[in-house]
């Protein structure tokens, strides 16, 4: 036995020898789930956020690729790329969004995905990408090798999610998605955002005051 404590998800399990073309995703919520969980940064256990809003359920496995950050290195390929000004990143793990043709069924999990593209998503001048990627040895959707191969109606309904499910009626939208990309770019975006996590969590010296 080499570790017998439960590995921290986000500091303690590897991006994965194969990244970016094949990561490691920590899955944190299922499309049954009508709570929306997320990763207590101090802990590494699964908390409560919040109810989804309205009748908003997440289309896709959905989790974040450990040991990746978005801050600096992210925002600045959000810039080059959008043309905006003044980016941050959000000061969270990736996220990410694993395709799959079978049922599971709950999250707090890990599973291997392939990158195959994502969303350029700006949450309140925030870099808050979400990587799409396929489940490993899936048998429907593994034949997807890069978002162009994805149908138009899926690929609508991911946006439509993050689009709206923060959205209340009396507010106006936070959230804009200014570009659908490949694979290529997807594989920039976590480098950037590794390259984000070994600046400000070297050698796993954390900053409690970025946690």
């Amino acid at each position: 036995m080499t570790n017998i404590y439960k590995l921290h998800p986000w500091h303690g399990i590897e991006t994965g020898e194969e990244s970016p073309g094949l990561v490691t995703a920590f899955i944190e919520i299922i499309p049954s789930d009508t709570v929306k969980y997320e990763i207590d940064k101090m802990s590494g256990y699964l908390k409560v956020d919040r109810p989804q809003k309205f009748s908003n359920i997440v289309p896709a496995l959905y989790g974040f690729i450990p040991q990746t950050y978005c801050k600096e290195a992210l925002a600045k390929v959000n810039m080059e790329h959008t043309g905006r000004l003044n980016i941050l990143g959000d000061g969270d793990p990736l996220d990410i969004l694993v395709l799959t043709e079978r049922e599971i069924t709950h999250g707090d999990i890990i599973v291997k995905a392939y990158p195959i593209g994502g969303f350029r998503l700006v949450d309140n001048n925030e870099a808050d990408d979400k990587i799409i990627a396929v489940l490993k040895n899936d048998d429907i959707y593994g034949q997807w090798k890069d978002i162009r191969d994805v149908p138009a109606t899926i690929i609508n309904r991911l946006k439509h999610y993050f689009l709206t499910y923060k959205q209340m009626p009396d507010k106006p939208p936070t959230c804009i998605i200014d570009e659908v990309y490949g694979k290529e770019a997807a594989y920039e975006v976590i480098h950037a955002a590794i390259i984000d996590y070994n600046n400000h969590y070297r050698n796993g010296e954390m900053n409690k005051n970025e946690l």
